[in-house]
């Protein structure tokens, strides 16, 4: 049964090229980035807590002192024109689609709870493959590009793998609780509404703080979201849990500690304002999280 030690091993194999990458460049910096990150996937599960705990202070001792150093500059090969060439990146979604309903109808394959992740693996490998018969680059282009993309985000590609592993030490250490307690002393008792509003505003709130919605959701899902709108309310938890995530997706919009999607682009589109993503995300985050607080509301509980 495929299952998620396949998709770990694939990372993993990607960033050791990476890495191997780097080092032929003597970029040894960037190359030992790279390695640790590979390391992680590759090895994790037997390095330990605090094998792993070394290696995350070794990533970040990495990129926050500055060590890593600019992409290369594009290679040589002529890039294909035409917009013909984004058909290769529609077989990746087509392949997770087409796979994740086949893993319901022939079960067995794969594991039913990352079916969707396997496929998506599966799918970027066949578009690869596809890429690589149609277009003929050199072997080594498609890993070259990578990196030059991978050193341009830099340590902000495992920020979401961080402050996701934050949130659920968050709620872990009972934050959830702390936060819960004191948002009962604002909201009226029994207030659907209240409740609602906390919820859906505080998902967002926190995604700004913590730049993540992942890392928001399990502080906010044990303040609010299990103990009042599930139980207390007889709430739907598929709706409260994923109008919540999108509520906490308007707070991303905000944030730049969502770095990978605000500050990152930025970088990369040589603006002059550097919250200039922000700035144009804005107007749109604020309107959408105030319908998402009004989805939650109105679709989540009996009438």
């Amino acid at each position: 049964m495929i299952g998620l030690p396949f998709v770990y091993a694939i990372a993993g194999a990607l960033f050791a090229i990476y890495a191997v990458l780097g080092a032929i460049d003597r970029r040894w910096a960037n190359a030992a980035f790279w390695a640790l990150v590979a390391v992680s996937f590759l090895l994790g599960d037997r390095l330990g807590d605090i094998g792993n705990g070394v290696l995350v202070l070794g990533l970040v001792a990495i990129g926050g002192f500055g060590f890593t150093k600019a992409p290369r500059p594009r290679t040589d090969e002529k890039a294909p024109r035409g917009d013909a060439i984004f058909l290769p990146v529609l077989i990746v979604p087509a392949v997770a689609l087409a796979g994740t309903f086949a893993a319901r109808w022939w079960p067995g394959w794969a594991d039913p709870k990352q079916a969707t992740l396997v496929c998506l693996t599966i799918g970027v490998l066949i578009a690869l493959a596809v890429s690589m018969v149609w277009l003929r680059p050199h072997p080594a282009t498609p890993f070259r590009e990578g990196l030059r993309l991978m050193d341009s985000v830099g340590w902000a590609a495992l920020l979401p793998q961080m402050l996701a592993s934050l949130g659920a030490i968050f709620a872990l250490s009972g934050v959830g609780t702390v936060v819960g307690g004191l948002i009962g002393d604002v909201i009226p008792n029994g207030s659907l509404i209240g409740a609602t509003i906390a919820y859906g505003l505080g998902m967002a709130l926190f995604t700004i703080v913590m730049g993540n919605a992942f890392a928001a959701f399990p502080v906010m899902m044990a303040a609010v979201g299990l103990p009042l709108l599930i139980h207390q309310h007889h709430g739907n938890p598929a709706i409260v849990s994923a109008i919540g995530m999108l509520s906490g997706f308007c707070g991303t919009l905000l944030t730049p500690m969502a770095a990978n999607f605000n500050i990152v682009p930025a970088v990369l589109l040589e603006l002059k304002d550097r919250n200039g993503v922000i700035r144009a995300q804005a107007p749109t985050a604020l309107p959408l999280l105030l319908v998402n607080i009004l989805l939650i509301w109105w679709l989540a509980f009996p009438r």
